[in-house]
């Protein structure tokens, strides 16, 4: 049986609209103008990932909280379970962009980094 989907495709400013058709095994991508809209396609259609960011409280902070997002995409089946992480997470100040808040969150070799810097009280 024919599987059909369409999508607005994220991957350049264009925001082709794509369809995609999955017939058994094949998956067809159309109305991508590039090859990055063929790989978005066929990445959302057989397993989406997104990027997550949030914020955390940070201890003898500066500010009280700090932004921070995921180094790379989680499965899309992820991010409450990374959420629930991040809502018992705290950081002690100082921060610096880029830390490393939490590493390889739930084995999926993705840290959490820090998005801002937060001097120390």
């Amino acid at each position: 049986m024919k599987e059909v989907r369409e999508m607005i495709c994220i991957s350049c400013p264009l925001g082709c609209r794509l369809t995609i058709e999955k017939d058994g095994d094949n998956l067809k991508v159309s109305g991508n103008l590039c090859k990055r809209g063929e790989k978005y396609g066929i990445e959302e259609f057989t397993a989406p990932k997104r990027l997550v960011t949030s914020i955390v409280p940070v201890k003898d902070g500066k500010i009280r909280m700090v932004s921070v997002k995921t180094s790379d995409t989680i499965p899309k089946e992820l991010i409450f379970p990374t959420l629930e992480i991040l809502k018992t997470t705290i950081v002690e100040a100082p921060v610096k962009i880029g830390d490393v808040i939490v590493k390889n969150v739930l084995d999926t070799g993705i840290d959490i980094i820090a998005t801002k810097s937060v001097n120390k009280i």
